[in-house]
């Protein structure tokens, strides 16, 4: 572990992706390990929200140590639990064999249950093992009160399709279970008399608000969602996997879309939205792509956690994230290591 006076300031916007989201745990993992690295801003969606509140409450109880081992604790019940963590209890309950189901048929039957029957009648008492792990590991209070991190995270409303953005002095259990809620497992999270679903449909992960906010001009991007395949889906789980890729890695191509435009646009005027195109026109951003991990699993395989698939992408974002820093920390303050134009417009 390297020790030093002075740290570099970084945000992060991890993306959703299900179980896996265990590669950014592995990135995490490697972040906090730098004694280099002071973290800022941290925004996210679906199981990068889960991500980010395991940080931020772990740094608040226990400082580095603390966020790694409440990631590790979280991941490894995970792990453990297999389908039944990832909210297929209700069809666990009533005896299929997941695991046999997802190897003999990618998740072909479970899509199909899942979209034939909606969560209010397969899962009537909204059972959600999730709320259960988070209340069990994080102090919401204590989180919305000293989190040492800023923190962002995205829920979609149902009524109108548009993000939300939950701030750190709003963050609870219901928050998270918003922002990872899929309509096809789970019941809308009603918060303050309105309804979301998850925080992927619409921002995937959140980017503008940390660059609006006053904080680290520097944001590194954890991509989980693989982009683009150059072979044409033909069987119901290739179409059905390559259209969650279409759905869910859509609002990160948006966004950075809009930031190239505002960059664009900036200019030399004194005006409060010229001076936040500004910030944006100076905002470095660098990246972590999981997609040379993620591609290759089968689909089925981000609702149907498996103890080994954990533990690899664990693995592999750790390594990732080794890399990424030995190529690129010099970069971190100075200048972005990723042109978002030419990765995601």
């Amino acid at each position: 572990m390297l020790a030093t006076t002075q740290r570099t300031s970084l945000n992060l916007a991890l993306q959703g992706g299900g179980a896996h989201g265990a590669f950014t745990w592995g990135v995490l993992d490697r972040v906090l390990e730098d004694n280099r690295l002071e973290l800022d801003g941290v925004s996210g969606a679906s199981a990068g929200a889960v991500n980010a509140v395991l940080l931020a409450a772990g740094l608040c109880e226990q400082g580095r140590i603390g966020a790694r081992t409440k990631l590790r604790e979280f991941w490894t019940d995970v792990a453990r639990s297999g389908p039944a963590q990832s909210g297929l209890a209700p069809i666990v309950g009533l005896g299929l064999d997941l695991e046999g189901i997802r190897r003999s048929f990618h998740g072909t039957l479970i899509d199909v249950a899942t979209r034939t029957l909606s969560p209010y009648q397969l899962n009537p008492f909204d059972y959600n093992p999730l709320r259960e792990l988070l209340t069990r590991l994080i102090d919401f209070d204590r989180l919305r009160a000293a989190s040492p991190v800023r923190l962002y995270i995205a829920a979609t409303e149902v009524s109108t399709g548009e993000s939300r953005i939950f701030r750190t002095h709003e963050i609870s259990c219901d928050v998270v279970l918003a922002s990872a809620c899929l309509p096809h497992l789970h019941h809308a999270v009603q918060i303050d008399g309105r309804y979301f679903w998850d925080g992927a449909y619409t921002a995937n992960p959140p980017i503008l608000p940390l660059v609006h906010d006053d904080g680290s001009h520097d944001t590194l991007i954890i991509q989980i969602i693989a982009t683009g395949r150059t072979d044409l889906p033909v069987d119901a789980p290739d179409i059905a996997e390559q259209l969650n890729r279409i759905i869910f890695g859509e609002p990160l191509r948006r966004e950075a879309r809009l930031i190239e435009e505002m960059r664009a646009r900036t200019r030399a005027t004194i005006d409060i939205a010229a001076f936040r195109k500004r910030r944006i026109k100076r905002h470095r951003f660098h990246h972590i792509d999981a997609g040379a991990s993620t591609s290759k699993l089968s689909p089925g395989t981000r609702l149907s956690p498996d103890s080994r698939i954990i533990g690899k992408l664990f693995d592999d974002g750790r390594n990732a994230a080794t890399a990424w820093l030995e190529r690129n920390f010099d970069s971190i303050g100075r200048r972005s290591t990723v042109d978002l134009a030419a990765e995601f417009t």
